[in-house]
């Protein structure tokens, strides 16, 4: 057997873009010969794979997958380079197939998990191809899960809610006032549920650029200023305290209050995931 030296394998890792470790055991397999070891790194698709992962993809889909129970779902963004591909039915199916890969997955580690069928894709399809981020809901207790795709998989959304009655999750009024709130989440793209997971930090820097903006004035008009505009801050950025998408005035909390008194329960959103496409 030849001796596989060092410079060999970088020699064969420059011209292939392959890791160390598999142009070594290319090499070895191949007994010293580059041009047989470049043939079974092209055939399993590395090659290809490795050269076409310096591009950049930041086209692709979001796509969703929710249980018929609604207590479970997962979301999944892949890109590729180009939107044709992206609309391609074969690239479609593949992240169908990636989709039902991720219910077992734990987060973003999809692309881990599905590498070889990542890089074999990459090889028949001939674009850089990313399992770019994955997350899995299951309900944590009483409540149901709801997901949402708009615009051709450029956004998409989960979002999971909490309740105290078994009951109220058949409830056709329940079901939808869980659809529109992924609607909502959707179009107002809110940054967190309530006010008291905006950071500290984060509140105080807003405080100090609304002071700034009314400097010069007396101290307590200051602080009236201030509060109000704090006010409206956590209204733009708070899930709660959003006007709702579909009826300005009423705020998502009120709708889940007044939702939850027509079907004797109590509603709560735990918690909810929105990605944009390449964000």
């Amino acid at each position: 057997m030849a001796e596989i030296t060092a410079s060999m394998v970088k020699e064969l890792r420059e011209e292939t873009g392959v890791g160390m470790m598999e142009c070594k055991k290319a090499l070895v397999e191949a007994n010293g010969d580059k041009a047989a070891a470049i043939k079974i790194l092209r055939e399993s698709g590395m090659a290809i794979a490795a050269k076409k992962a310096s591009r950049t993809a930041k086209q692709g889909i979001i796509a969703a997958q929710i249980a018929a129970d609604a207590q479970s779902g997962v979301l999944v963004e892949v890109n590729c380079e180009t939107d044709f591909v992206a609309k391609n039915e074969n690239f479609k199916a593949f992240v169908a197939e990636l989709l039902r890969d991720a219910a077992g997955a734990a987060d973003n580690q999809l692309g881990e998990i599905a590498k070889a069928k990542v890089d074999a894709k990459i090889a028949e399809i001939g674009e850089n191809i990313i399992a770019r981020r994955n997350v899995r809901y299951q309900v944590q207790g009483l409540g149901a899960i709801a997901g949402y795709v708009h615009l051709g998989g450029k956004l998409g959304v989960m979002v999971e809610i909490g309740c105290q009655k078994p009951a109220s999750l058949q409830n056709p009024a329940v079901q939808a006032m869980l659809a529109d709130l992924t609607l909502h989440i959707t179009a107002v793209n809110p940054v967190c549920i309530t006010r008291d997971q905006v950071p500290a930090e984060t509140v105080q820097a807003e405080k100090d650029i609304y002071a700034k903006q009314v400097a010069g004035k007396p101290a307590n008009i200051i602080d009236k200023i201030v509060a109000g505009k704090l006010e409206k801050y956590y209204g733009q950025i708070c899930l709660l305290e959003q006007a709702f998408v579909k009826d300005q005035d009423k705020t998502v909390g009120a709708v889940l209050a007044e939702t939850g008194k027509a079907a004797g329960d109590e509603f709560t959103i735990r918690r909810f995931v929105r990605w944009q496409l390449g964000a």
